[in-house]
C-alpha cells in the first residue's frame, strides 16, 4: 500500500488550551468532514496546522500534541501569531479569498502578507519533506498553499504530488492584479495533476497560465519543463450514505418532527451558510422580503429560518456584514410579522449534525444563493436527506454545484426578479415533479460521492505520474549516455546534424536574436576541430545570417529548413530549382493576419515566408494560427506550396522541401560509424524520420516525436555535446 500524505491549512483534528489543560476536538469543514474516512484507507498522515498557535504552548504540549495526535495519523505543523496573521488572516483572507471569488473591492495587496505566506509555505514544506517517501502521494489542498508544491518538488523531484482548488479560480482578468501572479502559477505547476471542482474554474486557470507563463495545453495537459502536468475538473461529493441514512434515526426523526410542530402548518424555506459576504447573505433577505411584499397569500405561511455560523469574527468586513444582516432581519420581521408570526428565524451559531440533518429533513424549500462558491456541499446535503423525495432547491448558478445540480431551480443571485419567482415556483411545485427531479439528483449523488472523488483524483494522479514515466523511458539517462559517449569515442567517421533555435540555443522573441554565445562557440570549436567529425547545422534561418554567425566556423550549413545548403568550403546552393512568384499571393494574406494579431510579424526569406506570433497575445494567436493555417491550406491544396507549423510560426515553402531531404545530402555520402541529430520541433521530425536505425536520435522538451531519446533543454544538449568533445565546461 501506497503512503498518502494529505496536506491543509487545518487538520481534521484541533487543539485548544483552556485552564492549562489540552483539548481535542473533530475540526470542522467539508474538507476535514469529507476526507476524514478516506484517508485512513492507506497508509497516511495528515498534516496541517492543528489550531493553536506557538505562543500558547510548551515544549512538554508540542510533544503531548504530537503523539496525541500520530494516534489519528496526524502530524502539526506549528505556526506562530505574527505568522498566523500574516499568512492566514492576511494573505489567503484578506487577499486570495475576496479576489478569486471576485470581490476585487476587499482585496488587500501586501506585501508583509506575501512574505508571511511565503514563510509558511516553506515550513510547511520542511514538515512534508521529513515524511516523505519516494513512492509517497502528496496531496495538497486549497488557496493556503499554492507555493507548497514546487517547494516539495525542489525537494523530491520523482514525488507524486496533486492539488486541489476547493474555491473558485478566476478569470485572468481578475486574477492577473495579484502582484505576485507568476509566482503562484510556478508554485502551481510543481504538482503533476492539479483538480477544480468546475471545468470553468480549470478552463481560468490554464488561460493564466497560457497568458501569463505561455505555456500551452492540449486537452488540459501541459508540458513544463521536463514533466507532464494534468489539469481537471472533479466535483467533490458528499458522504451520501451518512446523511440519507441519518434521517431515519430516531433522535434525528424526533427533532424534525418538534422544528415542524415549532413551524407549524407553514412551509418551511431553509438557508444555511458561514457568514461570508461571498455567500450572498443580505441579497436573500432583500429578495424574500420583496416576495413576500409580492404574494401577500404567503404572510403567515411560510417561515424562512436563516443559519449564520459564525467565521472570521476578528475581521472588519465580517463584522459589518454581521450588522448589516442582523438590520436586515429586524426589517423583514418588521414590515412583515405578526402577532404569532416572525417571518425570519435567525440562528447565529454552528449547529451540531443531527440538529443541521433534521433542518434539512423538515425544509421545503433549500435556498442557495451564494454570488460566488467553489462548491457548495449544503445544496448536496439537502438533496441526500430528501429520502421521501419531496422538497425544492434552489440553487445559486455561480456555485460549483450548480452543474451537477441541474435539476434543481438555478436563479442568478443578482437577479431579484428570477430569484422571487423561484421562491414561488419552489413552494407550489407539484409532490410529483420534487421527486423526480430530488430521484435525478440523488442517484448522481449516490454515485458520485466523496469516496469517489478522491479515489478518482488519486487514480488520475497516478495515471499521469505513469504517463510521465512512458515518456521517461526514452529520457537520456546516465546508462545512454554513457553509451552515446563510447559510440562516439570508437567511431571514426561521425555526423553531427543539430537544430540551433530551441536546440542550441533556448528560443528569443525575434529572428535577429539568439545568436551564438561565448560558450557555444567554444562548444562547436571544439567539435569542428576533431576531423572525424562532419557537423551540420540545420536551421529555418536565412543564409546571410547564419554566414554572420558561423562563417568562422569550419561547419555545414543549411538554411531556410532546407532550401539552401552549404558544405564546408563550397558556396551556398538551392536543393532544388525554386521560384518565388507566389509570394505576391501569400503576402497580403499574412500582412492581413498581421494587422489582426498585434505582436506578431512576418519575416520574409529568399524562398519562402514566415509568420511569427511568440510575442502576440496567446489566446488570440492560438485563434489566428488555426485561421491562418485553414486558410493557406485551403489556397494551396492544389499546388506545389506547403505549410509548415513550427514553435509559434507558420511557414510557407515549396512541397518536398524539408531538413529530412537536405539531411540526406550527408547521410548518403559515406557509411557513418556514428551518427547523432538533435533537435526540437515538428521540422526536425522530417530528419529523425530518414535516419538509419543505428544514429541517435533525440528530442529536446516534451511531445510525441520519432526521436529514440528525449533531452530536457538547450543547457541539457551542450552539456551532452561537451562531454563528445565540445569541452564546454571547460
Amino acid at each position: 500500500m501506497k503512503k498518502l500524505i494529505m496536506v491543509s491549512n487545518r487538520l481534521p483534528i484541533s487543539v485548544t488550551k483552556k485552564e492549562g489543560a489540552l483539548k481535542f476536538y473533530k475540526s470542522t469543514g467539508g474538507l476535514a468532514t469529507g476526507l476524514s474516512s478516506f484517508y485512513r484507507n492507506y497508509e497516511s498522515k495528515w498534516i496541517g496546522w492543528p489550531g493553536i498557535t506557538s505562543e500558547k504552548i510548551s515544549k512538554e504540549d508540542r510533544k503531548k500534541i504530537r503523539e496525541s495526535l500520530l494516534e489519528e495519523n496526524c502530524y502539526p505543523v506549528f505556526i506562530s501569531q505574527s505568522d498566523l496573521e500574516r499568512y492566514y488572516y492576511g494573505f489567503s483572507n484578506k487577499t486570495i479569498w475576496p479576489l478569486f471569488h471576485y470581490f476585487i473591492q476587499y482585496a488587500v495587496f501586501n506585501k508583509n502578507f506575501w512574505e508571511g505566506y511565503r514563510k509558511v509555505n516553506r515550513t510547511f514544506a520542511e514538515e512534508v519533506v521529513e515524511f516523505a517517501r519516494k513512492d509517497a502521494i502528496i496531496w495538497i489542498h486549497d488557496y493556503h498553499l499554492m507555493l507548497l508544491p514546487r517547494m516539495i518538488r525542489e525537494k523530491l523531484p520523482d514525488a507524486s504530488i496533486g492539488f486541489f482548488f476547493h474555491i473558485p479560480f478566476p478569470s485572468f482578468e481578475v486574477f492577473r492584479l495579484l502582484p505576485w501572479r507568476n509566482e503562484i502559477l510556478h508554485g502551481l505547476l510543481g504538482a503533476d495533476l492539479i483538480g477544480f471542482h468546475s471545468y470553468d474554474y480549470a478552463r481560468h486557470f490554464l488561460s493564466c497560465i497560457h497568458r501569463l507563463l505561455g505555456y500551452e495545453h492540449m486537452l488540459g495537459q501541459i508540458n513544463v519543463e521536463d514533466r507532464i502536468v494534468r489539469v481537471d475538473a472533479f466535483p467533490m461529493g458528499i458522504d451520501f450514505d451518512k446523511f440519507a441514512g441519518a434521517v431515519k434515526k430516531p433522535e434525528i426523526q424526533k427533532e424534525a418532527k418538534r422544528i415542524k410542530k415549532k413551524i407549524g402548518d407553514r412551509k418551511m424555506i431553509l438557508s444555511v451558510d458561514r457568514l461570508d459576504y461571498t455567500k450572498g447573505i443580505p441579497q436573500r433577505l432583500e429578495c424574500f422580503d420583496l416576495f413576500l411584499e409580492r404574494n401577500s397569500e404567503y404572510r403567515e405561511k411560510v417561515t424562512l429560518i436563516l443559519v449564520a455560523v459564525p467565521s472570521r469574527t476578528g475581521v472588519e468586513h465580517y463584522q459589518i456584514l454581521k450588522r448589516q444582516i442582523e438590520e436586515l432581519v429586524g426589517k423583514v420581521n418588521g414590515r412583515h410579522g405578526t402577532i404569532g408570526w416572525v417571518p425570519v428565524w435567525y440562528l447565529y451559531r454552528p449547529l451540531p449534525f443531527n440538529k443541521l440533518v433534521a433542518l434539512y429533513s423538515a425544509a421545503d424549500v433549500a435556498l442557495v444563493t451564494p454570488m460566488r462558491d467553489g462548491m457548495n456541499l449544503i445544496s448536496k446535503e439537502y438533496i441526500a436527506t430528501k429520502v421521501d423525495g419531496r422538497g425544492v432547491l434552489i440553487l445559486s448558478e455561480r456555485a460549483g454545484a450548480a452543474s451537477e445540480l441541474g435539476e434543481a431551480i438555478i436563479v442568478n443571485p443578482d437577479n431579484r426578479e428570477e430569484t422571487v419567482r423561484a421562491i414561488k415556483e419552489a413552494l407550489t411545485m407539484p409532490e410529483e415533479e420534487q421527486i423526480e427531479r430530488n430521484r435525478t439528483m440523488q442517484e448522481r449523488l449516490k454515485r458520485y460521492n466523496v469516496t469517489r472523488w478522491a479515489q478518482e483524483f488519486i487514480d488520475r494522479l497516478e495515471h499521469t505520474k505513469e504517463l510521465q514515466r512512458a515518456l521517461q523511458v526514452h529520457r537520456i539517462t546516465p546508462q545512454v549516455r554513457k553509451r552515446i559517449i563510447g559510440d562516439y569515442s570508437k567511431a571514426t567517421r561521425r555526423l553531427l546534424l543539430l537544430d540551433y533555435d530551441g536546440t542550441l540555443v533556448p528560443f528569443a522573441g525575434k529572428p535577429s536574436r539568439a545568436q551564438p554565445d561565448p560558450e557555444l562557440r567554444k562548444l562547436l570549436g571544439g567539435l569542428t576541430s576533431d576531423r572525424r567529425n562532419e557537423v551540420v547545422i540545420i536551421s529555418g534561418r536565412d543564409r546571410k545570417t547564419l554566414d554572420n554567425w558561423f562563417g568562422p566556423f569550419d561547419v555545414n550549413l543549411v538554411g531556410e529548413h532546407g532550401v539552401w545548403i552549404k558544405e564546408r568550403g563550397e558556396d551556398w546552393r538551392l536543393i532544388e530549382p525554386l521560384k518565388n512568384d507566389w509570394k505576391e499571393e501569400i503576402r497580403p494574406i499574412l500582412e492581413l493576419f498581421t494587422d489582426r494579431t498585434p505582436g506578431s510579424f512576418i519575416e520574409e526569406k529568399e524562398y519562402s515566408l514566415v509568420w511569427h506570433y511568440r510575442r502576440a497575445n496567446p489566446e488570440l494567436a492560438a485563434i489566428r494560427s488555426r485561421e491562418l493555417k485553414e486558410t493557406l491550406l485551403d489556397l494551396t491544396q492544389n499546388r506545389d506550396i506547403g505549410v509548415l507549423e513550427g514553435n509559434k510560426v507558420i511557414e510557407v515553402k515549396k512541397v518536398g522541401i524539408s531538413k529530412g531531404k537536405a539531411a540526406l545530402n550527408w547521410l548518403e555520402k559515406e557509411n557513418w560509424d556514428f551518427i547523432l541529430a538533435i533537435g526540437d520541433d515538428w521540422t526536425d521530425e522530417d530528419v529523425f524520420e530518414v535516419l538509419p536505425e543505428k544514429a541517435y536520435s533525440v528530442k529536446v522538451g516534451f511531445g510525441f516525436s520519432r526521436a529514440a531519446y528525449r533531452i530536457e533543454s538547450p543547457e541539457k544538449v551542450r552539456e551532452l555535446l561537451g562531454q563528445l568533445g565540445g569541452k564546454s565546461d571547460e
